[in-house]
């Protein structure tokens, strides 16, 4: 098998299961209607939270994460010889693209940070892992989950060049985090003017 082939089929099979909208199923199945309604309208995991349902919130990051981790996972065992590492990244950062754009929603997805650091983390560990201690400073510090998304983001491709395993890491990563940050367009807006929303634990109780 050519390793153009290999390389469309790991595409394929990394979209399909990156654009399973975990979020959106996962807040009807408990009852919360369509997620879209509500807050953002994003069926990611920092939406759903503003359900005030902190498990399926976390249900959300898990399912989220793993979907794009496990398609570059498989693709790397199932294909082998040096397209193995190729199609592993093109499959991960596929499933970073269904999630944006799934087709069964008319390709209205997430914003994929879930999905980015369960690609990055399955194919390289450390860069996910020194990403992710970014992301929980600046949330800790400022309490802002999209603020959090874009600085952490915006230090992988830095990351990556000094312990992702080749060049080809740091270029894959650098096109998906620059989507994760183009996605973020409209949160850079409001923390410019200073009307994002901040991280919140519980459901604001609605006054009567």
């Amino acid at each position: 098998m050519s390793s153009e082939i290999i390389y469309a089929i790991s595409a394929l099979f990394g979209y399909f299961i990156g654009s399973v909208p975990f979020g959106l199923i996962l807040t009807r199945m408990a009852g919360y209607g369509d997620i879209r309604k509500i807050g953002s309208g994003n069926i990611g995991a920092t939406n759903v939270l503003r359900t005030g349902n902190k498990t399926l919130a976390l249900l959300t990051v898990l399912c989220d994460a793993l979907k794009a981790g496990v398609a570059a996972f498989i693709a790397r065992k199932v294909f082998v010889g040096d397209a193995s590492v190729m199609a592993s990244l093109i499959a991960g950062s596929f499933g970073v693209l269904g999630h944006n754009f799934p087709i069964w929603l008319k390709f209205k997805g997430g914003k994929g940070v879930a999905s980015t650091f369960g690609f990055i983390l399955m194919t390289c560990w450390p860069v996910a892992l020194i990403a992710l201690a970014i992301w929980l400073v600046m949330a800790f510090t400022f309490k802002y989950s999209s603020l959090s998304a874009l600085v952490a983001s915006a230090c992988v491709p830095l990351i990556s060049y000094f312990y992702a395993p080749s060049i080809e890491y740091t270029y894959v990563y650098s096109a998906i985090v620059a989507l994760v940050i183009v996605r973020h367009h409209a949160n850079i807006k409001r923390l410019l003017k200073g009307e994002e929303s901040k991280i919140k634990l519980k459901k604001e109780e609605k006054s009567e």
